[in-house]
């Protein structure tokens, strides 16, 4: 999904890319966050002729649609730890690249618009890819970066009026344990405001997307627990027959499943 996503230290994953859920949590984090991120991006010009670079292209979405903005005169750089998804969008005008924003300088300047979803909350050296990004952009380059908040709102079941949503939200408890102990910043996403006015950026403005109650949702929930699986069980977090009910009670679709807020900054390069 995003570079460095539950990366630990040692460069250990906890949602690897190559894991055969990947590619359903790709296509309903898709389905829920596209709208939102193209949104801004529309609103923040991309046009033909211009340069962007996708950090922790996880998938091809996004890419693909600034590829069609951007035009033939135009170039795309899609970056990630894991380039085995974003690599079907290799064709021009966009080059897919493997790339650690967290510890690699740049792999280029004068981009026009940078973009990061889900991303920072993951890597550790979270303040230096902050600084790489906006490195990378022209005067007057766009930066728009796309964070979750889970400590802002943290259950998986907001409404929790049964037994099967009080096993949900404990559930959701273990994968913000196992994202914590591998340096996620569960509240990162609040800060991005003035981490951006901070880094000097210029008419800094922000929002928030939190979906209640989606079909992606709940594609999102079963395949993420799928693949954390066998960590939650290891960590003693909860046990297969848990996982089993939960995985069971998600699949009816009567289950209300929430996500944490998405919360995008952007501003401009001075």
């Amino acid at each position: 999904m995003t570079e460095g996503e539950g990366a630990t230290p040692n460069g250990g994953y906890l949602l690897d890319n190559r894991q055969s859920e990947a590619g359903e949590r790709f296509d309903a984090l898709s389905a829920l966050l596209d709208p939102t991120t193209l949104r801004h991006l529309e609103a923040l010009g991309i046009g033909p002729g211009q340069r962007c670079w996708e950090v922790g292209a996880g998938g091809t979405s996004v890419v693909s649609w600034m590829a069609e903005r951007v035009g033939t005169s135009g170039e795309v750089l899609a970056t990630d730890i894991d380039t085995s998804r974003a690599a079907a969008a290799a064709r021009p005008p966009v080059e897919v690249r493997v790339h650690d924003v967290g510890a690699q300088e740049p792999p280029g300047t004068g981009f026009d618009l940078v973009h990061a979803r889900l991303v920072l909350v993951h890597v550790p050296d979270r303040e230096r890819a902050l600084r790489s990004m906006i490195k990378a952009l022209r005067p007057g380059g766009r930066l728009l970066v796309e964070d979750a908040d889970p400590g802002l709102q943290p259950l998986l079941c907001p409404d929790e009026h049964g037994p099967e949503e009080e096993l949900a939200n404990r559930l959701r408890r273990g994968f913000r344990r196992l994202l914590a102990d591998r340096g996620a910043d569960l509240s990162y996403g609040r800060k991005l405001p003035r981490l951006l006015r901070e880094a000097g950026l210029r008419q800094v403005e922000a929002d928030a997307y939190f979906p209640v109650a989606s079909p992606a949702c709940t594609a999102l929930e079963s395949a993420t627990v799928r693949q954390i699986r066998d960590q939650l069980v290891t960590a003693g977090l909860a046990t297969d027959e848990e996982i089993d009910r939960h995985l069971a009670n998600v699949a009816t679709g009567r289950m209300d499943l929430a996500t944490a807020p998405m919360i995008s900054a952007w501003g401009y390069k001075a």
